[in-house]
C-alpha cells in the first residue's frame, strides 16, 4: 500500500521517469578534418628577428636539413659515392648552365634529381629502393624533449618525450627521426609538405571525418564510441574559404574506418588503445592508402577558443612513411625539391623504429608517431546503403607502379639485395638520361642502359610532374 496521494505518486512517479531519460539520452557529435599534419614541434624563440627567415627552434638547434639546397651540401652527400670522382662530384654539384638549357635552376635540378638517383656501391644500383645499399648522409634529428602523442607501450623511458602538458614517456620517434627535415616543419604549421597536403586534401583528395557517441553526459561518459574514417564527399568551404561548419559527410565503413571505445571526461574524449584504420597524408591520388596505426589511441579536445583539436597515434610501419614521401613522384623530385634525402631518412627511420617486432629479420618495423587534426563541427551519417571507397580507374596505373616500387624496396631492405627498378615505376625514368659528360658538362643521351631499355619497352615511367 502507497502512503501518498494520488498527486504525489504521479510526480514521483513522471521526476523518475525523467531522471532515467536524462541519463540515457543519446548524443552525437560529428567532425570533418579541415587539417592534417605530423604532430611534430616547433620551438621557435620569440626574440628571434632575422626578417623572413624561419629560427630553428630548440628541438632543431642545428637547423633544418638542407640536402640538395646547395652545391656544397650536394658535393658531401655526392663524395661518400665510392665510383665517383672529385671532379664528377665538382662537375655535379656544380653543373654548368649551358650543359642542358641556360636556365641554372633547371640544370640544378635536372643534374642534382639524376645523380642522386644512383649512390650505391655500384653504378647500377638505383638508389630510392635500395638505400640500404648507398652510404649514410645524415639526418638532423630532433634534441627536444618536449613532444607530442601517446605513452603507448606503458612505461616511462628515459629517452621518452614529456608532452606539452607535463606527461612523461610520449612515444613519437617519427618526430625524433623526421622532425628537423625541412619540408615538414616551420612556424604556424607552414611547412612546404604540411600546405600541400592540406591544400590537396581541401580540394578533394580525400576526406576524413571523425563522429562520436554514447548515452549519457556528453562531456562524461565512459562508455562512448569514437568512429573515424574516409567519406566520399569534399571538404565544404564558406564564403571565406575556410572549413564551413556543420555540414554533412558519409562515413563508410567498409574500409580505412574503426570504431572504438572511448570515454569522455570533461569534455575531453580519448579511445581505448587499439589497431586504427583511417586515410594517410597524401597529396596525390597513388599515395591514397590505410594510415595503419597498431597499437593506436585517438583524443579530442574542444580548446577553450571553441575550436577543436584532434590527436591520433600508434605504431606505424616505417616502410610504409618512407614509401609514401618517395615514390608519390620519384625520390629525385622530392629530394631536390623539397630539401629532403630520402638515404639519410631511411637510415634515421630503421635507427628509430621502436614497435612491430619482425621475427624474421630481428629488426622493427613500427615506430611510433602522432598526427594532429583541426576538427571542424559537422553531421557524420551513414551512406543510404554499404559502399566502398569510389575509385579513379583512369589513375589507377599510377598506383599500381607505386605498389611495384615499395614491394621491391621492402624485399631489399629486408634482404639487403639490391632489387631492380619495376617496369612500371617512376622511379625508372629518374635520371632522365643525363649523365655526366666531356668536361664535366651534363648532357643527355648517356643515361643508364636500364632506363632507356624500361622506356623502349612500352613501359609506364613517365616525366614527374613538378
Amino acid at each position: 500500500m502507497f502512503n501518498c496521494t494520488r498527486k504525489v505518486c504521479c510526480i514521483a512517479v513522471m521526476a523518475a521517469a525523467g531522471a532515467h531519460t536524462a541519463a540515457a539520452a543519446h548524443w552525437v557529435k560529428g567532425y570533418v578534418v579541415g587539417f592534417y599534419e605530423p604532430a611534430f614541434r616547433y620551438g621557435g624563440r620569440a626574440d628571434f628577428s632575422r626578417g623572413t627567415e624561419i629560427e630553428p627552434g630548440v628541438d632543431c638547434p642545428h637547423g633544418s636539413t638542407i640536402h640538395f639546397a646547395v652545391p656544397a651540401q650536394v658535393a658531401k652527400s655526392l663524395l661518400l659515392v665510392p665510383w665517383r670522382t672529385k671532379e664528377e662530384v665538382e662537375a655535379i654539384a656544380n653543373p654548368p648552365a649551358d650543359g642542358l638549357n641556360r636556365d641554372p635552376a633547371g640544370v640544378y635540378f635536372h643534374t642534382w634529381r639524376a645523380a642522386s638517383a644512383y649512390r650505391g656501391y655500384n653504378r647500377d644500383i638505383e638508389t630510392y629502393i635500395n638505400p640500404f645499399a648507398a652510404e649514410d648522409p645524415g639526418q638532423p634529428e630532433v634534441t627536444s624533449r618536449i613532444g607530442e602523442g601517446f605513452n603507448l607501450d606503458g612505461k616511462i623511458k628515459p629517452g621518452d618525450f614529456v608532452s606539452p602538458d607535463g606527461e612523461e614517456g610520449i612515444d613519437n620517434e617519427l618526430y625524433r627521426a623526421w622532425g628537423c627535415d625541412a619540408p615538414w616543419r616551420g612556424a604556424n604549421s607552414n611547412g612546404t609538405l604540411v600546405l600541400r597536403s592540406n591544400d590537396k586534401m581541401l580540394e578533394g583528395l580525400y576526406t576524413i571525418v571523425i563522429r562520436v557517441s554514447g548515452n549519457k553526459d556528453p562531456m562524461n561518459d565512459d562508455e562512448a564510441t569514437l568512429e573515424i574514417g574516409y567519406s566520399p564527399d569534399q571538404i565544404m568551404k564558406d564564403a571565406r574559404g575556410n572549413v564551413g561548419s556543420d555540414y554533412s559527410y558519409r562515413i563508410l565503413q567498409s574500409e580505412q574506418y574503426t570504431k572504438l571505445k572511448a570515454r569522455v571526461k570533461d569534455g575531453v574524449v580519448e579511445t581505448e588503445q587499439a589497431d586504427i584504420h583511417m586515410p594517410q597524408i597524401a597529396w596525390f591520388y597513388n599515395q591514397l592508402r590505410d594510415a595503419f596505426f597498431r597499437e593506436g589511441k585517438i583524443r579530442v579536445i574542444v580548446n577553450s577558443d571553441g575550436t577543436v583539436a584532434g590527436l591520433v597515434g600508434g605504431y606505424r610501419d616505417w616502410r610504409d612513411l618512407y614509401a609514401q614521401n618517395v615514390y608519390a613522384q620519384s625520390g629525385g623530385v622530392q629530394g631536390v625539391r623539397e630539401h629532403e634525402d630520402h638515404v639519410a631518412l631511411y637510415y634515421a627511420l630503421r635507427r628509430h623504429a621502436d614497435g612491430m617486432l619482425n621475427t624474421k629479420t630481428g629488426r622493427y618495423d613500427g615506430i611510433s608517431c602522432a598526427y594532429r587534426m583541426k576538427l571542424t563541427p559537422a553531421f557524420v551519417v551513414d551512406p543510404d546503403k554499404p559502399m566502398a571507397i569510389p575509385s579513379r580507374e583512369s589513375e589507377a596505373r599510377g598506383k599500381e607502379g607505386y605498389d611495384a616500387t615499395m614491394a621491391a624496396m621492402i624485399k631489399a631492405a629486408e634482404t639487403l639485395v639490391p632489387q631492380e627498378v619495376p617496369p612500371a615505376s617512376r622511379e625508372l625514368a629518374a635520371t632522365d638520361g643525363i649523365e655526366i659528360g666531356p668536361g664535366g658538362v651534363p648532357i643527355r643521351g648517356r643515361g643508364r642502359k636500364r632506363a632507356a631499355d624500361g622506356k623502349a619497352q612500352g613501359s609506364s615511367a613517365h616525366s614527374d610532374p613538378q
